[in-house]
């Protein structure tokens, strides 16, 4: 199918309407942990250098107000990984990803603080099987701010559900990133069609600018 064709089938389809920012945002920061930001050390890591910078510039702000920064990891039981069912099936290197180890250490790079949450997941998106969508829901967050890696993966499958927990999905593009730039390329024209707002991280820093003191904001003694 040629590029121009393409386009015109997806505006003649009506798709890649704008959500829009809502009012009460929270940072996702999906698997930016030794195991897939270093590899020199991991068969699963990419060159995230780029991007964990770029998430970077979005976590001091949004926790300088008080709104939530969430970080994933994915980890497994050390002993036999049955957590991981049928993923490890599909790629075996998941494995390398023990509870515990180094690999599974969020990426030093983003200085993570105790105020900061963490989830662990055993599979794609950071909603399936974890207490996030329930968190969120808590804090009356209305807008998810999705970060990490990859992109063609589980930055794709957090991106859906959020949307389907009615979470407005952004996708900053310079904070996310993939192992090849063509999955990478493809997700993000697909996730701004269907699924999100994919934006420049300029506009994104511009919103959280914007924002009032959010709810973890520390409170007058």
């Amino acid at each position: 199918m040629a590029q121009d064709s393409k386009f015109q089938i997806y505006q003649r389809s009506g798709l890649g309407q704008r959500i829009g920012f809502g009012k009460r945002p929270a940072l996702l920061v999906i698997d930016m942990q030794i195991g897939f930001t270093a590899p020199e050390r991991s068969p699963l890591a990419g060159n995230l250098d780029s991007q964990v910078a770029a998430i970077r510039r979005l976590i001091e702000p949004m926790r300088a107000k008080g709104w939530p920064v969430v970080y994933t990891v994915v980890g497994y039981e050390p002993a036999h990984q049955g957590d991981a069912g049928l993923w490890t099936a599909k790629a075996p290197t998941l494995r390398h990803l023990k509870l515990g180890s180094e690999l599974v250490e969020i990426d030093p790079r983003l200085a993570r603080k105790p105020e900061d949450f963490v989830i662990v997941k055993q599979y794609p998106s950071a909603f399936f099987a974890t207490h996030l969508a329930s968190t969120l829901t808590a804090m009356a967050i209305d807008t998810l701010i999705v970060t990490g890696c990859t992109t063609s993966g589980c930055v794709r499958a957090s991106v859906i559900d959020a949307l389907s927990h009615g979470f407005r999905p952004i996708i900053p593009v310079d904070a996310v990133g993939d192992r090849a730039q063509e999955p990478h390329d493809a997700n993000l024209f697909d996730m701004d069609s269907k699924y999100g707002d994919v934006m420049p991280l300029a506009e994104v820093l511009a919103y959280i600018e914007g924002l009032p003191a959010g709810p973890l904001a520390a409170k007058p003694s």
